[in-house]
């Protein structure tokens, strides 16, 4: 039960999306710049930035509704998603990516935790300034959606065939055009 009467059943951030509208035409946006937008990193590999950030940050619903997509995109089963989100420094993650990765366990933690040292290994394994950036953007911004989530204290399904039934059709469709009631 959330925190609030969402005047509605809808779990994680669907509920909070469909309780404001408004709020989630921008969020929506944002999510579709940062998760879908033409770039050099794939849509798997920002999907897997928030899956992680998510993971860390113990966010349920938006670990669950990200890490489906990542899997979708990467084309990988959720025993190897387990073990990146676990410990992606032992996977084999491309190194660039494991570098990306730690510059966004950095940014969870906050924004001083970035050292010109985690962003120096970034670059010595090819990460562009872009990339970098958009790390710590999707990063910083999946810190927002998971707290606005779990600070609102919203449902989220234990089961994960919640999520993979929604993954081909949100990795189709996209965010800009998302309607939670859907």
């Amino acid at each position: 039960m959330a925190h609030i009467d969402l005047n509605n059943d809808l779990p994680g951030i669907r509920g909070l999306m469909a309780f404001r509208p408004e709020v989630a035409a921008h969020l929506n946006e944002l999510a579709e710049l940062l998760l879908r937008a033409d770039n050099s990193l794939s849509r798997g590999e920002r999907e897997l930035i928030g899956t992680y950030v998510s993971y860390l940050n113990d966010c349920a619903y938006c670990q669950s509704a990200h890490q489906v997509l990542a899997q979708h995109y990467m084309e990988c089963g959720l025993e190897e998603m387990e073990k990146i989100k676990r410990n992606p420094e032992t996977s084999d993650l491309p190194p660039k990516l494991k570098t990306l990765l730690a510059i966004a366990k950095c940014v969870q933690l906050g924004g001083n935790a970035v050292s010109e040292n985690v962003i120096n290994l970034a670059r010595k394994e090819g990460a562009t300034d872009l990339e970098i950036h958009d790390t710590v953007l999707i990063a910083a911004s999946f810190c927002m959606f998971n707290r606005y989530v779990d600070g609102l204290g919203t449902h989220a399904p234990s089961d994960i065939q919640f999520y993979l039934g929604r993954a081909e059709s949100r990795a189709k469709e996209g965010y800009a055009a998302y309607n939670p009631l859907h």
